[in-house]
C-alpha cells in the first residue's frame, strides 16, 4: 500500500461562519522584521470547508490541506479545539 504524503496543518480562530459549509480561519504569526528585528503579528485568512456547520465564530480550530473544494476552499475542518466564550 502507498503512503500518502503528509498533508499541511494550520490552528487558527474563526472569524467568519456565514457560508454554508465553509468557515473563514485566521491564522496570526508573529514574524521577525528582517532589517530592524521587531517581531511583527502576520495574519493569513484560510476558507476552510466545515461539513457539519457546527462552528461559531471565535472557535479555535485545526484545518487541513485537501484536494481543491472550490475555487478558493482548499481546506477542511478536522477538529474543534476550543469553543468561543
Amino acid at each position: 500500500m502507498e503512503k500518502r504524503n503528509l498533508r499541511k496543518e494550520r490552528i487558527g480562530v474563526v472569524t467568519s461562519n456565514k457560508m454554508m459549509k465553509s468557515i473563514v480561519v485566521a491564522e496570526v504569526k508573529k514574524v521577525k522584521h528582517p532589517m530592524y528585528g521587531k517581531f511583527v503579528l502576520k495574519t493569513k485568512k484560510y476558507v476552510a470547508h466545515d461539513e457539519t456547520n457546527d462552528c461559531n465564530e471565535g472557535d479555535t480550530v485545526r484545518i487541513m490541506e485537501t484536494r481543491p473544494l472550490s475555487k478558493s476552499k482548499c481546506w477542511r475542518l478536522v477538529e474543534i479545539i476550543e469553543r468561543a466564550k
